[in-house]
């Protein structure tokens, strides 16, 4: 899975994913196990912990859903990518980049960063 393609793909599909037992299945394939996962908002640490940032981040907006801007592009394990966050088929308000490093092909560690934040998000 170190393909940076991939690795944005199955990210966004995680992130996306509403479904408990998929989401989980998910972090236990593409994440260690003691990955971290930072933003400016949040800090999560292992599947539990950012499951439940997932599933936060959907309960706030359930309507909204992340896809990729552009390309995702790294280096050795280090992998980089911009994504959008807002209504399905539409220009998504939010936008961010986040920067990953693997660890055997597998997230280890995730910062994000925001781009774009609408004032009243």
């Amino acid at each position: 899975m170190t393909e940076p393609a991939t690795i944005a793909r199955i990210y966004i599909a995680t992130w996306n994913e509403t479904d408990p037992a998929r989401r989980r299945a998910l972090l236990d394939a593409s994440w260690t196990n003691d990955a971290l996962y930072v933003d400016p908002l949040m800090r999560g640490q292992g599947h539990d912990e950012i499951d439940g940032l997932i599933a936060a981040v959907q309960q706030r907006f359930p309507d909204f859903r992340f896809s990729l801007i552009g390309e995702a592009d790294g280096h050795g394990d280090h992998v980089r990518f911009s994504w959008q966050f807002g209504p399905a088929g539409a220009d998504g308000p939010i936008k961010g980049t986040d920067f990953a490093r693997l660890d055997q092909g597998r997230l280890h560690q995730v910062s994000g960063f925001f781009d774009q934040v609408p004032a009243a998000a």
